[in-house]
């Protein structure tokens, strides 16, 4: 099993975000997909500032990856997806509109965690286009991932699968940015106040019960999922990807924890307030606790 860090979800400088990948290039992961996700305000890191990240994470021995907009709503945006591939780097998208692009460029992608692909037919369709490694909707848990491995070997589809393995979920997306609305702006003269809030904005429920978290036009869950203590089961699944979505600025920890899980370790998460409750069924933000921790 290997690991996939995923995009930044959040709004963060030119100079962290460089940083950062410094940092991730050191990291025991595989893959490393980048580029900005959510909304094309977002500038500090243009489309060639992501192209040449790519290329020096590429010379680093990362499997790079350059990942498209969750949400396309203009024809700029529709334009920046055309721009994106690059020798030598992936392509991954995060919209059926990203997915027929690189298909009428006849580029092999990948399916990001915004695009949800719900049954087989869906997967057999987006294969024939190109499609070579996805990942399971995050609302999706162990029932499911068995029942697509075992559709994906009777069909014999050349496809990797990644699970949602670690960060704050990503819930849904809209065309109003709720960070904009938050501080009474308008979103086209938003000024970039996502900036000022590189974890996302809290949402408690009147109980004072972490619900979401506000990320511009995003809305992620109010705790960070985390199957660290699964990864046993999914090697038995015979999961070829864990994917990590960067949930603070140093994720040396939780790398780590993740690594000596796929070497044979049992580890407990080493985040406080974590959730599971889509693995095993139930709610989302649910928490069920391994027996080890249970005893604990």
């Amino acid at each position: 099993m290997k690991m996939t860090l995923a995009p930044i979800p959040f709004f963060w400088p030119k100079d962290t975000v460089l940083a950062f990948y410094e940092e991730a290039a050191l990291w025991p992961v595989e893959r490393i997909v980048i580029g900005e996700t959510i909304c094309s305000k977002r500038r500090e890191m243009r489309t060639e500032d992501w192209k040449d990240l790519a290329l020096r994470l590429s010379k680093s021995g990362k499997d790079v990856a350059l990942s498209s907009l969750a949400l396309i709503e203009s024809e700029s945006e529709y334009n920046s997806i055309k721009s994106l591939a690059l020798d030598g780097v992936g392509l991954e998208a995060n919209d059926l509109g990203a997915a027929e692009i690189f298909h009428q460029q006849q580029h092999l992608f990948s399916a990001g965690h915004f695009l949800n692909i719900y049954n087989i037919e869906c997967l057999k369709l987006l294969h024939q286009d190109g499609l070579r490694r996805w990942t399971l909707p995050v609302e999706l848990g162990k029932k499911e991932l068995e029942q697509f491995s075992s559709a994906i070997n009777e069909h014999k589809l050349d496809i990797q699968t990644e699970l949602f393995a670690h960060g704050y979920l990503p819930l849904a997306l809209s065309a109003r940015c709720f960070t904009a609305r938050t501080l009474d702006k308008p979103k086209d003269r938003c000024e970039k106040i996502c900036l000022d809030y590189p974890q996302g904005i809290a949402v408690d429920s009147q109980e004072g019960q972490r619900l979401f978290t506000v990320n511009g036009i995003q809305t992620l869950s109010g705790k960070l999922v985390d199957l660290v203590d699964k990864i046993a089961e999914l090697k038995q699944l015979g999961l070829d990807s864990v994917r990590l979505s960067p949930s603070c600025f140093d994720m040396t920890d939780i790398i780590d924890s993740y690594q000596r899980a796929i070497d044979g370790e049992h580890v407990e998460s080493v985040c406080d307030n974590y959730c599971n409750g889509y693995w095993h069924g139930r709610e989302g933000m649910a928490t069920e606790l391994s027996e080890l921790a249970a005893l604990n």
